[in-house]
């Protein structure tokens, strides 16, 4: 190592005509001082950064047990997305290269500081690189697969690419997929859009779930607001997207592929605004206080809203007016914080978020606001 640039031996593989990728080896010790742990948050404005998971100790404390043990084999590679400024040289002489690989030098510049920022990120691994700098084996060998991409776009697409066989929790995936502008797999970009709209309702002034929706990136002293989670929102939205009956399946193009976002959000905000006005004793409460805002309450909810909305004009002056006066046919029929759901014959809090409960509470709210417009009709 010559001063603050790091020289490993390494393999550049010809793969992706624009993005470089090199595979070499680091020792363990040197794992932190050339990559850093992109930790998914939010900047003051609300901008996400980064697209890593929390650490897990356990996991971390059981690698670094076998890090520290006799006769070590550890194959299990990290990625990283190195900076542009890297070089690499290739080795002189036509046997340099087969074709597929060719085989030469990288250099890697080095931090000036121990507390300045690290030139790489870490991709995949992130888990095994805590281990790796807490070890006793200091000087272990460790092969690095390592692609040249300082954009976030990239380095989150290929963090959700090969993290399919493992699942990532499903709250970083909704958070993340807005934030990837390259295609995705056809499951990731099902649940695209959904993920784009709760992002807005997580942040938009004029949402009623504003600061209500708990995300990976929510903070510690978040969380006692955070009462909605994400993916049961993002759940209700989808639904609705992929269903023909869906209030949101007329803003589908299917034969130019484009969605009309803009009015598919007002329909949500109007329709939770009117929830929010309907059921304020429920509303912002915790799960535990309040079933409007479990899962099962949001599922729920989002099914009647296929119903109520399809003949509510949301861009008009007295929509949010229209949607009360809807909801109020089902009002004194809720339960949502004490009692017990009548004709369900279930306490208010033993409704759980799984496919029984909400068919049934799902099944209920509508049969009661189909007799209640029969009624009133």
């Amino acid at each position: 190592m010559t001063a603050n640039v790091l020289k490993r031996r390494a393999l550049r593989v010809e793969q992706h005509p624009s993005i470089p990728l090199y595979v070499f080896a680091l020792a363990a010790e040197e794992v932190s001082q050339v990559a850093d742990v992109a930790r998914i948050s939010r900047d003051e404005a609300g901008k996400l950064i980064g697209y890593q998971r929390p650490e897990k100790k356990q996991h971390v404390k059981q690698i670094l047990e076998y890090l520290d043990s006799d006769e070590v084999l550890f194959p299990n590679g990290l990625i990283l997305a190195l900076p542009s400024n890297v070089r690499f040289k290739s080795s002189p002489g036509p046997s340099s290269s087969d074709g597929l690989c060719t085989s030469g030098t990288i250099e890697i510049p080095l931090p000036d500081t121990p507390n300045a920022p690290r030139p790489a990120w870490i991709v995949d691994g992130q888990q095994r690189s805590l281990a790796l700098a807490r070890t006793r084996n200091s000087r272990l060998a460790v092969t690095v697969a390592g692609f040249v991409a300082e954009d976030l776009d990239t380095q989150r697409d290929q963090f959700l690419r090969v993290n399919t066989v493992s699942p990532l929790p499903t709250n970083l995936v909704s958070e993340l997929l807005p934030e990837v502008g390259t295609a995705l797999p056809t499951k990731l970009s099902a649940r695209k859009l959904p993920a784009a709209l709760v992002e807005a309702l997580s942040q938009d002034k004029d949402s009623p779930f504003l600061g209500l929706i708990r995300r990976a990136s929510t903070s510690p002293d978040q969380k006692a607001e955070a009462v909605v989670a994400d993916n049961s929102l993002m759940l209700a939205i989808q639904e609705s997207l992929n269903l023909p009956s869906g209030v949101f399946s007329p803003y589908k193009n299917l034969a130019s592929g484009t969605v009309d976002t803009a009015t598919i959000r007002r329909i949500l905000v109007v329709y939770w605004t009117a929830v929010r006005d309907t059921f304020p004793h429920a509303w912002g409460l915790p799960a535990t206080r309040s079933r409007l805002m479990h899962g099962v309450g949001i599922r729920s909810m989002g099914r009647l809203m296929d119903r109520v909305m399809v003949n509510i004009n949301a861009s008009a002056p007295d929509a949010i007016e229209q949607t009360r006066g809807e909801l109020g046919l089902i009002s004194s029929s809720c339960h949502w914080t004490t009692g017990r759901w009548p004709d369900l014959n279930i306490p208010w809090n033993e409704l759980q978020n799984n496919p029984r409960h909400i068919s049934t509470l799902s099944n209920y709210l509508l049969r009661i606001y189909v007799q209640a417009k029969a009624n009133a009709s």
